[in-house]
């Protein structure tokens, strides 16, 4: 029988002949009927009760999850006021709320050059007090003795007398210890380090950066015509820097890396890696060193054969030193610095005052009172604010234009100098003013 047929009552069946019946009286066969209807009636109500699928119970839900509160944001520092502990000077006019500026430096520091530079950034930030004519400026120097720890000291000690922005420190550790101590305060701070891993989140480099040199006369460079570059750098803190930016710096020019060669700074030990950058076949090699170590390198350039194939050398800003003009080996080679001609008035200037020739590096406390100076005329612990230093139309100082970058780098307009027996000749002036954003 097919499926159709089950479902439908059966097959049709064929016609056979009639078989005899008995016949049953009526009563009896009505009863019967009624018998087989019942009969049936149980056999199928118990077919259904077999077949009535179970009911079965709901699962227990599961307990709801603990329900976990993220602590609430640390509240915003209070607004600073100006307390009558807050240092201030003896002839300061009632009412007037200075602009007071810790000013952090090694000055107690064991080495005698370490010192002799804090005072100059001293005397440099002095000088830029006199010559803004802002009198409400109130600097106060403190001496951070060239450790975190006394770095830090110094400058909860700067908070706590009312001081509004920080120069300083010059060191990287001690910046990384006087950092969180400012920031608790929501107090700026400008350091002097050049390594720009420390900067950020409220603290801005002031410094030369060794990134921003390597990108500028890497640059320049291949605009002129070069394109197949090799490196010298030191194993230093400062060599790995340079190291990075230059790789950096010629990918982004188009140009290719024939070889990166680092060296230990011993004058002996310069020879191998100098003579490997000259046979690369590179056109043009960056030497990342200044001071005795560049008197040692260029002689080891030209034996390996550097000059006889005219490779243009190029350098950083530690070129920037009146001996490099004194080495024939290097004439004619490039580096970026900012523009000379400032750094000679500024040096004339205080030479006058001081009667003693600054080291280079003193426009960075000249620079930074100036700029301090410059935005006093705001509104008293407001005046310093992350939006204001971070001015994209930058600022100009000694050593030219600049401008902080969100990391706290800054981003300065470099000019290309060319080193000659009579000095250094600008041959790409620094710009004037930086591009605007979409330019």
């Amino acid at each position: 029988m097919s499926v159709f047929a089950f479902f439908s009552g059966g097959a049709p069946q064929a016609a056979t002949p009639a078989e005899p019946r008995i016949r049953m009286p009526e009563s009896r066969a009505r009863v019967c009927a009624i018998a087989l209807v019942l009969a049936i009636g149980t056999a199928l109500a118990s077919c259904q009760t077999m077949v009535r699928p179970a009911v079965l119970a709901a699962p227990p839900l599961p307990p709801p999850a603990p329900l976990i509160l993220a602590p609430p944001p640390p509240p915003p520092p209070p607004a600073r006021m100006d307390q009558p502990n807050f240092y201030r000077l003896r002839n300061t006019a009632a009412g007037v709320i200075p602009a007071r500026v810790a000013l952090l430096l090694p000055l107690s520091s064991p080495s005698a050059e370490t010192r002799g530079v804090a005072e100059a950034l001293e005397r440099a930030a002095e000088l830029a007090v006199f010559d803004s004519k802002a009198t409400d400026i109130l600097l106060m120097p403190r001496d951070d003795g060239g450790t975190p720890e006394k770095a830090a000291a110094a400058a909860a000690k700067a908070i706590n007398d009312g001081a509004e922005i920080i120069i300083g420190p010059l060191f990287a550790q001690s910046v990384t210890a006087v950092a969180p101590i400012a920031r608790a305060r929501n107090i700026p701070v400008i350091a002097l380090s050049s390594d720009r891993s420390v900067g950020g989140n409220g603290v801005y480099l002031l410094s030369f950066q060794p990134e921003t040199e390597v990108n500028r006369i890497v640059s320049y460079a291949a605009r002129t015509g070069h394109n197949n570059f090799a490196a010298l750098v030191p194993r230093t803190a400062y060599g790995n820097k340079a190291s990075l930016a230059f790789r950096d710096s010629v990918m982004r020019a188009g140009g290719r890396v024939a070889t990166v060669q680092s060296f230990d700074e011993k004058a002996e030990l310069v020879g191998i890696p100098a003579r490997n950058a000259a046979q690369s076949g590179a056109d043009s090699i960056l030497i990342g060193e200044g001071g005795a170590m560049l008197q040692a390198i260029a002689p080891a350039l030209a034996i390996g054969g550097a000059a006889t194939r005219g490779v243009k050398l190029l350098g950083t800003g530690l070129w920037d030193d009146p001996a490099v003009a004194q080495e024939p080996l290097l004439a004619e080679g490039w580096f970026a610095a900012p523009p000379p001609a400032s750094f000679r008035a500024f040096s004339d200037h205080y030479r006058m005052v001081f009667s003693a020739p600054p080291p280079r590096i003193a426009t960075l406390g000249y620079d930074a009172v100036s700029l301090i100076a410059l935005l006093s005329r705001g509104q008293p612990f407001e005046r310093y604010t992350d939006a204001v230093l971070t001015d994209p139309n930058g600022f100009s100082g000694v050593d030219g234009i600049f401008r902080f970058r969100s990391d706290g780098s800054a981003e300065r307009g470099l000019a290309i100098l060319e080193v000659s027996p009579n000095g250094f000749a600008v041959v790409d002036p620094a710009p004037k003013t930086f591009p605007q954003p979409g330019f």
